[in-house]
């Protein structure tokens, strides 16, 4: 089996539809593929109508945190998205999406970007808008060769010069909400050094402790030497760890199925979970 834990779609700041993605997962081979947008369950309806026969949807979302002063993203798989408490939690950081971007905006003018909100709205369209949508903006002024290329401390990293802060889930908070509607939490790119800062091992081993579920390991922002670390944290502290691509179509170079979890990892994932169920494709 294939599995892709992690992907993007336009419900947040990929460039598939919900529709495209299900399609393209197929197309590239997978068996599995979770739909984990930004703080967002928009695009799971669209993907379950036009999901193709032999691939498996896995509902999710990727959840908006800090800890310390430290940003940091907890992938939620598989949990009751009607939850009144965690829907509530979503709402308030997707809220806050727009007064975020449209500062970052007024901060990229003021370092002399001609970059407009007009323009970060268009590229955005009905998705949930973001950094990326921002950065593509920067792509197209010609400011950046490419989005990645715009998520440093010169531009839009955490901290850096057009950074502005945004609503987030204190992660503690986050994992007893999921869990609580029933899914289950995994830490995404927890050594993502390229992005920021990044959270303390020792912080790592009390959101353990607090019922954190896993670490994704294998991800296109961690070298050998960070999958190597984060392996044998998850060891010492009994976490599962899952590999996936964090596609978003166009926006960054790394394909569907790049990186893949373990069958065994996503049977587990699986079976911990009671918020919701994976759905079979039937050809939609």
């Amino acid at each position: 089996m294939r599995i892709d834990l992690h992907t993007h779609s336009t419900a947040s700041d990929g460039t598939d539809t919900p529709a495209e993605l299900v399609r393209n997962a197929a197309a590239a081979g997978l068996d599995v593929v979770a739909l984990t947008d930004h703080d967002s369950v928009g695009g799971h309806a669209e993907a379950r109508a036009a999901l193709p026969e032999g691939l498996t949807l896995v509902t999710g979302a990727e959840l908006s945190c800090r800890v310390g002063g430290v940003s940091m993203h907890m992938l939620a798989y598989l949990f009751d998205p009607e939850e009144p408490e965690l829907a509530r939690e979503r709402e308030l950081v997707r809220d806050d999406r727009v007064p975020r971007a449209r500062g970052m905006v007024a901060k990229l003018r003021e370092l002399g970007v001609a970059i407009t909100w007009e323009q970060v709205a268009r590229i955005a369209g009905d998705g949930a808008v973001g950094r990326p949508h921002v950065a593509a903006a920067m792509v197209e002024l010609g400011v950046v060769e490419t989005v990645s290329d715009a998520f440093t401390p010169q531009w839009l990293a955490n901290d850096g010069r057009a950074y502005v802060d945004k609503h987030e889930l204190d992660p503690f908070d986050a994992i007893r909400l999921v869990k609580a509607a029933g899914g289950v939490t995994v830490f995404a790119h927890p050594l993502a050094v390229k992005r920021g800062r990044t959270v303390p091992e020792d912080v790592i081993a009390e959101l353990a402790a607090a019922g954190l579920d896993g670490v994704e390991v294998d991800h296109m922002d961690h070298d050998d030497a960070a999958r190597s670390r984060l392996r044998g944290l998850a060891a010492d502290l009994g976490l599962l760890t899952t590999g996936s691509s964090d596609y978003h179509g166009s926006r960054k170079t790394v394909a569907l199925g790049e990186y893949t979890t373990d069958p065994e990892i996503y049977g587990e994932i699986v079976r911990r979970a009671f918020g919701a169920f994976p759905v079979p494709g039937a050809g939609g």
